[in-house]
């Protein structure tokens, strides 16, 4: 276990504040600049996410985050766990973390010149650290259930595109086996999958996918939106058939169903922010003794909706309760038991839809997902009560923890 940071250290931190909040995403790009020099670090890491600005930014907001709370680290758990599942699924080990150490101080001092005091620096160095300990640890016991689960392994697995489906204009499943012919973990609805891909013309690559299927001891399922640009969507759209193979690192993510209860659940989705919420919903449906589900998503047209027929099977067995909301092009005709909306949800019509006993799970864009949390908090229901996923880094500071 970590040491506890003395007072010194803990009130040189908080002092940081400030010029965190000026030049902390400064900071975080040039300790990427450094880290990325790199190559055996450079590889463990989306470059999209650096091209795009959202991985310095995320980082920024971490450390302001932790630095603002280094008084009541208990505060920061979410985001703590979440860190140390991303790097499990990127299979980022103890080793990696000098590297780290040593690029985070060289961007603090760079960045603040006079102002990086050795004061300030040991203090920082310790801080660090101290993270650092907290990660590690948690990730060995992650690494850990891993290799002792039924079906489970660390490291890079080789897994075989079995089958191929297209769900929608822009979103094809994948339907991954293990080459070894052997049993899978059964993951935990909710989580996804890292993988490490070497694409031509472009290298090695790194991408979490959601799950989208039901837990399997044979099989995982992962559906994929073609991002126009996306190096590694693309290449899976256009390029990957049934025999190709790819490594793969176990489920991971702390987007998971919470304990059994009777309360209600609420999915609430925006574009391809559903994958989580079909594997989600497999596993409460199945359930011996379901909660009231409700599912709410919004999609441009029918032509983007996927899992469409899914969704109004469940709804007309009367297993769940569905809106779905077409923002740019009205549907054409009915679906069934699914109630159907034209134009994009509004703040208003979900206040008026809230059930204070649910819990509410979201994923999709971070605007989508900020404004429906904000409305959810107004509304008064505990952080508790609503869970989310973002794909990417959380690049913005109402998501971070």
């Amino acid at each position: 276990m970590a040491a506890p940071l003395d007072d010194a250290t803990r009130a040189i931190v908080k002092a940081c504040v400030p010029a965190l909040e000026a030049h902390g995403l400064t900071i975080t790009q040039e300790m990427y600049k450094r880290l990325l020099a790199t190559p055996e670090i450079r590889d463990l890491f989306n470059m999209s996410h650096q091209k795009d600005g959202e991985q310095p930014k995320a980082l920024a907001l971490a450390v302001l985050a932790y630095a603002r709370h280094i008084d009541d680290l208990g505060t920061l758990g979410g985001m703590v766990e979440r860190i140390a599942e991303k790097h499990v699924g990127l299979n980022i080990l103890p080793e990696h973390y000098p590297f780290v150490a040593t690029a985070l101080l060289g961007a603090i001092a760079h960045v603040l010149g006079d102002a990086a005091t050795p004061e300030v620096l040991d203090a920082w160095g310790k801080a660090y650290w101290f993270l650092a300990d907290i990660l590690i640890g948690r990730e060995g016991q992650i690494y850990h259930a891993h290799e002792t689960a039924p079906g489970g392994w660390t490291g890079w697995r080789s897994f075989t595109v079995s089958t191929r489906v297209r769900e929608s204009e822009n979103i094809t499943s994948f339907v991954l086996t293990p080459a070894d012919g052997k049993p899978v973990m059964r993951h935990q609805p909710g989580q996804y999958l890292s993988f490490r891909l070497d694409i031509p013309g472009h290298g090695s690559q790194r991408r979490n996918y959601s799950i989208s299927s039901a837990p399997s001891d044979n099989s995982y399922r992962i559906s994929v939106r073609r991002m126009g640009g996306g190096v590694v969507s693309e290449w899976l759209h256009d390029s990957v058939q049934p025999g190709t193979e790819l490594q793969v690192s176990a489920p991971a993510g702390d987007f998971t169903l919470s304990e059994p209860s009777s309360a209600p659940v609420v999915l609430l989705s925006a574009g391809v922010g559903l994958t989580p919420m079909i594997s989600l919903l497999g596993a409460l449906t199945s359930a011996q003794t379901p909660a009231a589900i409700r599912y709410i998503h919004t999609t441009p047209s029918t032509d983007t909706e996927a899992f469409g027929e899914y969704i109004n099977t469940l709804a007309q067995s009367g297993k769940i309760q569905a809106d779905v909301f077409y923002s740019q092009k009205a549907p054409t005709s009915a679906h069934g038991a699914v109630t159907q909306h034209t134009g994009r949800m509004t703040q208003d019509w979900l206040k008026s839809q809230i059930d204070p006993r649910a819990t509410y799970y979201i994923c999709g864009p971070d605007s989508f997902m900020r404004d429906v949390i904000a409305t959810l908090r107004e509304a008064g229901l505990p952080k508790a009560q609503v869970r989310y996923e973002f794909f990417g880094s959380a690049s913005d500071a109402d998501l971070v923890t």
